[in-house]
């Protein structure tokens, strides 16, 4: 009976902690932005030579500030990001995709990123002009977002050659569990209009400091996440045998086989 009741206390307390905690960070994500950073956003849009660059820099900044807020409120949680993720210029990343901060982590590790994002928030106000002067893709070519996506495409190639990069998931969603999902074609079909490398990483256990179905953020537990570089390749695009198809399966691969010892927690 006394350890049923101390079970349900330490519970209780475990559910404090994660409330708090998420409360504090998520905090920090809406008003931390509108106090700390729009004052940034309106000076690059009045003053910016390049609005775009100045927005993915500020991106960047703000996401680095985010995650040192996490790594601040869940000591148990450890990172551990490859040396070679962070000095990636030039390429088109791939990567798996486990939890809704994975978009943001890569952000805080590229200072010039450009990315996929869902059609649906560019829908919503001043988020969407954030969206679209930091060069972000809709997902979806509907309302009118076709000419955006084309202006987009067309400029990738210069954007990449003068250091930027372009991450997508190429799953087009989060796994539920941890199994790689099939790949759509967009990521390899900008990658080969660009002649551009490819980088293939691998996103560890962010799926337990912020499980899928999940709004807590679950604090109480060990965990060490990690961002790796599995390959870099450089597809020969002029070859006559190449396909987008055998690339993905390639990546495909790659990513399915380091699944095999990855903890995913539901």
């Amino acid at each position: 009976m006394k350890k049923s009741k101390t079970s349900h206390i330490s519970i209780y307390i475990k559910f404090l902690l994660d409330f708090s905690i998420t409360l504090l960070i998520w905090i920090y994500y809406t008003l931390g932005f509108i106090i700390f950073f729009s004052f940034f956003y309106m000076i690059a849009v009045g003053f910016s030579e390049n609005r775009e660059i100045a927005f993915q820099r500020l991106n960047h900044r703000f996401c680095r500030s985010f995650f040192f807020l996490i790594r601040i409120l869940t000591p148990l949680h450890k990172w551990d990001i490859h040396g070679e993720v962070a000095a990636i210029r030039s390429s088109v990343i791939v990567c798996n995709h486990i939890s809704y901060l994975d978009p943001l982590l890569l952000i805080s590790l590229f200072e010039r990123q450009k990315t996929i994002v869902k059609g649906s928030f560019f829908k919503l106000p001043i988020f969407s002009q954030v969206l679209k002067s930091s060069g972000y893709i809709p997902s979806t070519s509907g309302r009118n977002f076709s000419k955006l996506i084309i202006q987009h495409i067309e400029t990738m190639g210069d954007y990449l050659a003068r250091g930027g990069n372009l991450f997508i998931f190429p799953e087009g969603t989060r796994t539920r569990d941890g199994r790689i999902g099939q790949l759509n074609k967009g990521a390899f079909k900008i990658a080969r209009i660009c002649k551009a490398p490819i980088k293939v990483l691998r996103i560890r256990n962010t799926n337990i400091l912020l499980q899928p179905g999940h709004f807590l953020l679950n604090t109480c537990v060990q965990n060490t996440m990690t961002v790796e570089l599995i390959k870099s390749i450089e597809p020969d695009y002029q070859n006559r045998n190449f396909s987008v198809s055998g690339l993905m399966d390639q990546v495909s691969k790659l990513l399915e086989s380091g699944n095999m010892d990855t903890e995913f927690h539901r």
